[in-house]
């Protein structure tokens, strides 16, 4: 990958050393090589830090065009109990709601405890306000000019929004939670990556009911164009019978709703990110557990300040429109890596009204990364399940 340097400022932001006892080796160095090493680093909070070695370091730091903000911990002021704070996926209240429970009454089952945790979440992004969620990290430099903070414990706290402020020309903003939003079991398989401009323009999920490794070395020469059933044999991509009847296609459902209003609340958080950015040209938000990714281009950036998102009545997140899907199973899936995924399934999701087609290959079997991307690539030839969905 090649870089290419920015042009020096007309008069330098620092003078040169005027004495030999003021003589420093990187005042040799020009104004965009420091700021292409700034780049590199990201890491708003080392970035902080350099804010205090010189005044010359202190005077280029916003100018870095590359960002990333990695969130230490949600501190809620709420006074909620634990459970409230974070959602967790059970399988098993999904079965129990009986096979032959409405649609409905399975969404109030199992969603109604989510819309408070990203309610609380929802203030982690956003402007500070006197009861919020916000970060632990040590911004002394930074927190000095931009104010804002609140002290908690002898920790002073402050939200990605009042640190970013300090930046005048990011392009490339990257924010990484510290956990997904949606907690599950261990050995259970479930990753999202969804794309919005003012609203989605397109979702992929991937899941398995459990994610083992196979004891033989027969996989690696799998032939990718015919994945096998668990018993080895061609199952021609059909969806067995079970799967309808023991709470697999209920928990399919659950999978997809929840990744869903998680990329949508955080695509809500970050509107007023975007509106006081306007160099960015790509924002990332992902977690460092690696559940889930929203991504913007600099197109779909610039959408969202044109045309408003519409926001849900129900809690702080964007308005998922009603979506046409596609729906891919196997029983199980061995990968050539030894990777074995049972109940491996992948949906693709785009808004009904949405030009593009839903089954492109291109864009599912890239959204995931290896030996993620493999799977994709094999379940998009199995047979294709066709689903709608309402607007949430």
């Amino acid at each position: 990958m090649s870089y290419l340097l920015r042009s020096d400022p007309v008069s330098r932001i620092h003078p040169e050393p005027q004495g030999l006892d003021d003589f420093d080796h990187f005042d040799l160095l020009p104004d965009s090589l420091l700021l292409l090493i700034f780049d590199k680093v990201a890491d708003v909070k080392d970035l902080g830090r350099f804010c205090i070695v010189s005044r010359r370091f202190h005077s280029l730091v916003p100018f870095v065009e590359n960002v990333l903000v990695r969130v230490d911990c949600v501190i809620s002021d709420d006074d909620s109990s634990a459970d409230d704070r974070r959602f967790s996926l059970n399988a098993a209240s999904i079965s129990e709601a009986g096979a032959g429970a409405t649609f409905s009454a399975l969404f109030r089952l199992v969603f109604a405890p989510i819309f408070k945790p990203f309610q609380a979440l929802g203030q982690l992004l956003g402007p500070k306000r006197p009861s919020s969620s916000l970060f632990d990290a040590s911004f002394s430099a930074l927190g000095d000019e931009i104010g804002g903070e609140i002290e908690q414990g002898g920790v002073t706290h402050h939200s990605p929004t009042q640190v970013l402020k300090n930046f005048a020309e990011i392009r490339f903003l990257r924010i990484e939670l510290p956990t997904g939003e949606l907690g599950i079991e261990d050995g259970v398989l479930l990753k999202w990556r969804a794309d919005f401009g003012s609203t989605l323009d397109n979702c992929m999920i991937l899941g398995a009911s459990s994610v083992t490794r196979s004891n033989s070395n027969s996989n690696s020469s799998m032939n990718l164009e015919n994945p096998l059933d668990s018993s080895g044999n061609d199952d021609n991509g059909n969806i067995p019978e079970s799967f309808y009847t023991n709470g697999g296609l209920k928990l399919r459902v659950v999978w997809t709703i929840s990744s869903l209003i998680a990329a949508s609340a955080r695509h809500y958080l970050l509107q007023p990110i975007i509106t006081e950015h306007k160099t960015l040209d790509r924002l990332v938000l992902s977690d460092a557990d690696g559940q889930g990714v929203l991504s913007m281009n600099r197109e779909q950036l610039e959408e969202l300040r044109v045309t408003p998102l519409s926001a849900s009545s129900a809690s702080k997140r964007t308005l998922v429109p009603a979506l046409n899907m596609r729906l891919w199973y196997a029983p199980q899936l061995d990968l050539p890596d030894g990777t074995v995924l049972k109940g491996a399934t992948l949906v693709a999701i785009r808004p009904s009204e949405s030009k593009k087609e839903v089954c492109d290959a291109s864009w599912l079997a890239d959204a995931f990364e290896e030996p993620f991307g493999t799977a994709a690539k094999m379940l998009i030839k199995r047979r294709t399940y066709c689903l709608e969905m309402n607007s949430f």
